[in-house]
C-alpha cells in the first residue's frame, strides 16, 4: 500500500472536497473583507459581499492581489490578524523594492508544518529518513518551513541551511545512503552534484526542490 502521511485529505472523494474547498473559500473571503481594507475596498468597487460567494466559480468574480499591493501596504497593511497576534515574521530580500512581508499566527504555522510534510510524502520522504535541509534559514521561508515539515513527517532533519558547498558535500559523503532526502533550489541542487569530488555521491531517494521564479 502506498504510504500517505494524511490518507483522509488524500484519499477523499470528489464531492466530499469540492465541499470542503468552497467552505474554505467563503471563510477566507470573509475574514480578507472584515480584516483588511483593501480587499474590503476592492470588493465594496464590485459590488461584490462576502455572502454573494456560492459556488467555486464565483472564485473568478474577486479581485487579484499582486505582488505589488505586498509592497505599497508595507510593512503590516495587509495582515489579517494585528500584528501583536503573530508568532512569526518573514519577508524576502527587498532585492527589487521593499521587502514582501508576511506574518504567522501559531495556527498558521502549524498549518504550515502539516502541508511541508504532506508535500515531502509525495515527493517520496518517509518517516525516519535523513533530511538535508540546504535552503536558507532566516527571513526566507524556505529553510524553516522545510525544516518543521520534514520533523512534523517524522525525519531526521539535517539543519544545513544555504552556502558552505564544501561542507554540504563532506557531510551528503559522509552519511551516506542513510541520507536519503536533500532539500534545496533546483540550481542549488545542480551546483552540488558538479562540485561534488567523488564521481559517485550517495543518491537521495528523493531531491525536494524550489525552481527560482
Amino acid at each position: 500500500m502506498a504510504y500517505r502521511f494524511d490518507p483522509a485529505a488524500e484519499t477523499m472523494p470528489r464531492g466530499k472536497l469540492a465541499a470542503l474547498q468552497l467552505k474554505r473559500l467563503r471563510q477566507t473571503v470573509k475574514n480578507a473583507y472584515e480584516n483588511v481594507p483593501l480587499h474590503r475596498k476592492r470588493m465594496r468597487k464590485l459590488g461584490i459581499e462576502p455572502g454573494d460567494i456560492t459556488s467555486l466559480a464565483d472564485l473568478a468574480r474577486l479581485p487579484f492581489t499582486v505582488k505589488a499591493d505586498l509592497r505599497d501596504h508595507y510593512p503590516f497593511g495587509m495582515f489579517a490578524r494585528p500584528r501583536a497576534q503573530l508568532a512569526r515574521l518573514h519577508a524576502s530580500s527587498g532585492t527589487t523594492g521593499k521587502p514582501t512581508v508576511v506574518g504567522y499566527t501559531l495556527k498558521d504555522l502549524d498549518t504550515w508544518s502539516a502541508l511541508m510534510a504532506r508535500s515531502m510524502a509525495c515527493a517520496g520522504a518517509r518517516p525516519g529518513d535523513v533530511v538535508h535541509n540546504a535552503y536558507g534559514y532566516g527571513l526566507f521561508t524556505g529553510g524553516l518551513g522545510a525544516h518543521y515539515g520534514a520533523e512534523r513527517l517524522g525525519a531526521t532533519v539535517v539543519p544545513m541551511s544555504g552556502g558552505a558547498t564544501e561542507r554540504q558535500i563532506v557531510l551528503i559523503q559522509d552519511f551516506g545512503d542513510r541520507e536519503r532526502v536533500r532539500r534545496c533550489r533546483a540550481q542549488y541542487a545542480r551546483h552540488l552534484r558538479t562540485r561534488s569530488r567523488s564521481p559517485k555521491s550517495p543518491r537521495s531517494r528523493a531531491w525536494t526542490c524550489a525552481a527560482r521564479s
